[in-house]
């Protein structure tokens, strides 16, 4: 094995594959509907308060933390303080977590593929609202189906990470992730230009005051929450990078790059769905997988066989590309950590973790048909994929990233603030300021355990008040 740690090949690189993994699907079908629900520009401007609170000091913390260790999230500890040993436990929670996260992102990313191809091939013109709906209920009914879209999405991106970092990885996200910006824009401008358009556009980003007063305590902490979670922040995703770049740029101005990308496609994918909702399917806006699946597949079938097949077609290559780029990224985490853990080879670790990780996902995909009745989270409606969507998205990110947090800021019992600045203001660019230690280290602790007992309280909120009733 070749003990050489491989590097990326340019700032770019490293910007479009850290935005890669942190632009998910969650940026398409919660954030715009988030948007909408919750006071316009106001939500806007709310989120980006805490992203730029939030999101970007922790995420300074994970790639400062890689860049130190120049090991994967699995030996990152290992390497900056090899004498604290507990903190050892953190890097193999990362591990099950971003492996926990493929055991379904690999299928939705399957149903991406699916819809590309369904589109293009003009499957859903001529069908009504319902009809459309029947179609996504029978593709998830049909297990082989799934799971065969499954494997060419774990199968494809494998084959990409075995060729290495830069040859396969960096080379073939940046391509994707800037056809997926051009995608977007140009989708924005066409639905924009539909008759009806502007009023989607207005109730999409006009302040709404009347929606904010509603309920200004909900708006806030919703904001809050989704500009913690959209960055995939606390489960080393973001450390592997920092692993894979030199000492020539300042860490907070790359964060800052990345969370600004991040949200220019969150912001741009509710410039696309909300003015074809509006002008084609009557302001009509679900969210969650409706919106996609069966919502904006009804928007297409109405613009007719042609265009339809077009403008839909784009929007499901951009969907495609979105998922796949988080695929990619969070795959050399698990391939890294594997790697040095084995001593295997790239390609022998690829081959076995493509393996691996097909009969992996195979229990998210039976839980929406054979393994239908089983029901992990005691929570009615369900199923396997939301159980392991709740330990990663509910459990594993919040608490990795307080323990990012703190390993950041105590001197004693961690890495120390000092020497976390001095990793991360190495280089040109935006340093981190001596005064935000207090804020960090008081603060931000406070503010993750609140939205990590938010997030268990919104799921089992009936349970928890029945205990006081």
């Amino acid at each position: 094995m070749n003990n050489q740690r491989e590097k990326l090949s340019s700032r770019l690189g490293f910007i479009l594959l850290s935005a890669g993994c942190a632009i998910g699907l969650g940026n398409v079908w919660k954030f715009p509907w988030l948007v909408g629900q919750n006071g316009g520009a106001f939500f806007v401007l709310i989120y980006l308060v805490f992203l730029i609170a939030m999101g970007v000091p922790i995420m300074t913390m994970e790639f400062a933390v890689g860049r130190a260790a120049q090991r994967s999230p699995a030996r990152m500890y290992h390497a900056v303080t090899p004498q604290k040993k507990g903190w050892r436990v953190h890097g193999y929670a990362s591990l099950i977590g971003i492996i926990m996260l493929m055991m379904f992102y690999t299928m939705v990313a399957g149903w991406m593929l699916y819809y590309f191809v369904e589109t293009v091939n003009g499957c859903f013109i001529g069908l009504e609202n319902a009809a459309v709906g029947e179609k996504f209920g029978a593709f998830t009914g049909d297990w082989l189906s799934m799971t065969f879209y499954m494997v060419v999405v774990t199968v494809l991106c494998f084959a990409i990470l075995s060729l290495g970092v830069q040859k396969g990885l960096e080379k073939v996200t940046k391509y994707m992730m800037l056809a997926l910006l051009a995608i977007m824009i140009f989708l924005a401008v066409y639905t924009i230009s539909l008759e009806g358009g502007i009023e989607g556009l207005k109730f999409y980003l006009v302040p709404n005051v009347d929606s904010f007063m509603k309920d200004p305590l909900t708006v806030i902490t919703n904001a809050m929450n989704q500009s913690f979670f959209t960055l995939s922040i606390g489960i080393g995703s973001m450390a592997i990078f920092g692993s894979y770049i030199g000492k020539d740029r300042a860490l907070m101005g790359e964060a800052v790059n990345v969370a600004v990308l991040d949200t220019f496609v969150a912001i741009t994918a509710g410039l696309i769905i909300f003015p074809a909702c509006f002008a084609l399917n009557n302001g009509n806006v679900d969210a969650g997988p409706p919106l996609i699946f069966i919502t904006l597949s009804n928007v297409f079938a109405q613009m007719g066989p042609i265009l339809g097949r077009i403008v839909g077609g784009f929007f499901f290559l951009f969907l495609s590309f979105a998922a796949l780029s988080t695929v990619l990224a969070v795959f050399e985490a698990i391939v890294a950590c594997i790697m040095e853990m084995t001593g295997w080879s790239r390609k022998k670790t690829c081959f076995i973790g493509c393996i691996g990780m097909c009969v992996l996902a195979l229990p998210a995909i039976l839980g929406f048909n054979v393994l239908s009745g089983i029901n992990l989270m005691g929570v009615p409606g369900k199923n396997i994929m939301d159980f392991e969507d709740f330990i990663v998205s509910n459990c594993l990110l919040p608490l990795g990233s307080l323990v990012f947090v703190l390993y950041c800021t105590w001197s004693k019992h961690g890495w120390g603030w000092k020497k976390f600045t001095e990793e991360a203001n190495t280089g040109k660019g935006l340093k981190v300021p001596s005064w935000l230690y207090y804020y960090c280290k008081f603060a931000l602790p406070v503010i993750i355990l609140f939205l990590f007992g938010f997030g268990i309280f919104s799921i089992y909120k009936e349970p928890i008040m029945a205990l006081f009733a």
